[in-house]
Parts: C-alpha cells; structure tokens; sequence
C-alpha cells in the first residue's frame, strides 16, 4: 500500500483524530469535517500551535478576518484562516457566527474604533493595517461599523482600492517592535512585514519566509558583489525574510535589534552570517511599481 504523502500542517487542517473534509482521500483521520464559518471579533488574536496560553503563536489573525471552525474544546477553536490559510487554536470567545460581510479595511498602519463619530469620544478598539470592516455608512468624517462604532474614514478603503508600492508601505512600519507571529503595528516578525506589505496592494502573499520563498515572484541570480539588487527584491536567508528598498538598503523586522529597521545590506548579510544565520540562498523579484522605482 502507497503511503499518503504528508501535508504541511500550517496550511493544511489535520490531525490523527480530526481533519478537514476536503483532505479526504489525502490523509488519514478518524474523523472529516467541513467546519463552520466563523470571524475573528477582536483587534488581532494570537493563533497558537496548541490549545494552550503558554503555547507560542505561530501567526496573528486581524479583526474582522473569516475563519473556518472545525473544533471547539476547553475554550479554545481550532481553526483554518480564510485568507492565507493558516491552521492553529484561537480562544474560543475571539470568534463570532454573526458575520458581517466585509466592504472596507484599515489602510492606515493603524486606527482607532469609536463609541461616536467624535474623534473625542472613548475609543474601544485599535485595529491595525489590513483589518477588515463591514461598513454600514458614512458619517461625516467616519465610518459607521456594522460591529458596532466609528472609524475615520481617512484610515479606511473599499475593499478594491490598493496601494500602488509595497514597499513604501513596510517603510512605514520602521520603528516597529519585532515580535515572533506579530502581524500589527504593535509587533510583527520579518514575514509579516512582506506578507502585509503586499497584502496592502491587494497580493496575496503565505505568511512564512519559506512559503513566500516558493510561492513569490521569479528567481533573480544571488550577485557575489551584491550589485544589480532592485526595489522591492525579497532577500532570503533560513528562517528570514527582508524587502530591498533600493539597490543598497535592506528594510526587514529582525530580532537583533528587535525592530524594523533598514541598514545597508553588506552589514546586514555579514552580521547574519556571523551569528549562524547563513548566506542569502534566494531572491525573488516581484513585478510592478517597487522594483520600477
């Protein structure tokens, strides 16, 4: 009997007990379910490798992001994202049934949820860039959520409006905190930074390096001199992602100085090598507006 080749476990819904129905035939499980839709209620939700608070997170899933729920058990949902497939656990209490279909999102890097179309009123929620609204209407410089409360409609776009450039979108997360399976502006990791990025010029991007790796752009020959690099080239290293902001500059969230940050990349790329990190060992290179400017 042929064994059933392994699927990645990120993006793929299976355990020995229980699996995604559309997996049947693919792998082995006692049980198949198709799972129930489901949206994400709070600003960003940790989603775990096990159904447990001490567990690290692997991802973050964004206000207002659809779910599919295959199993709830002892306060925690085991889920599949909608958007970039990602599998892991999420507190339970973080999902909602009642969906409210998406109209907008937060193009700013990251904005405020109000009780009263009054930039004065309490907020109740910050969300951060790519969240997902559902828009009931527009009152005077705000957006009325079907969630409930206003956000300012500066901060918010239709759904298909785009930014043009990636890569002065991650510029403006500089500055901003490393955090392993971050994906706001409080704390993100290298490959959320691409991921989200992109994500902003309506390109859908996996949310690991080694995904993004394989699945981005088109091959560019690694240079011995580090010549001929172009913006928006994705540089590759084991386990780490960075986006040239020109033919010099590296723009990357990493956990030596625990903060997006952009350096020359000859410094960069030796003090990776140096401290185990290896050589670059891919770069992808994305058409459109970055790697033109």
């Amino acid at each position: 009997m042929t064994a059933k080749p392994s699927l990645d476990p990120r993006r793929n819904a299976v355990r020995d007990t229980l699996a995604a129905a559309e997996l049947k035939g693919r792998v082995d499980a006692a049980a198949f379910v198709d799972g129930a839709p489901a949206q994400i209620a709070r600003a960003a939700v940790p989603l775990r490798r096990e159904p447990a608070a001490s567990a690290p997170f692997e991802t973050e899933a964004l206000f207002g992001e659809t779910v599919r729920v295959f199993d709830t058990d002892n306060g925690w949902a085991w889920v599949q994202l909608d958007g970039d497939r990602y599998v892991g656990y999420v507190p339970a209490n973080t999902l909602t049934n009642e969906i409210a279909l998406a109209t907008h999102r937060v193009k700013a890097t990251g904005t405020f949820v109000y009780t009263e179309p009054d930039i004065k009123s309490p907020p109740v929620q910050h969300l951060s860039l790519n969240a997902r609204l559902a828009v009931i209407e527009s009152v005077d410089r705000f957006q009325r959520l079907a969630t409930g409360g206003f956000a300012v409609s500066r901060h918010c776009a239709e759904l298909t409006w785009c930014e043009r450039d990636f890569v002065d979108v991650a510029e403006r997360f500089l500055g901003t905190p490393y955090l392993w399976g971050g994906r706001t502006r409080i704390g993100l990791d290298c490959s959320a930074l691409v991921q989200l990025s992109l994500m902003a010029c309506g390109i859908g991007a996996p949310r690991d390096s080694d995904m993004q790796r394989d699945e981005l752009g088109s091959a560019v020959d690694i240079p011995a001199d580090f010549e001929g690099l172009q913006r928006g080239d994705l540089l590759f290293w084991p386990g780490h992602v960075g986006i040239m902001s020109d033919g010099v500059m590296l723009l990357h969230a990493n956990a030596h100085h625990m903060l997006v940050v952009s350096e020359p990349l000859p410094e960069a790329a030796a003090r990776i090598k140096s401290s185990s990190g290896g050589d670059i060992i891919a770069i992808r290179r994305l058409p459109g507006p970055a790697a033109q400017s």
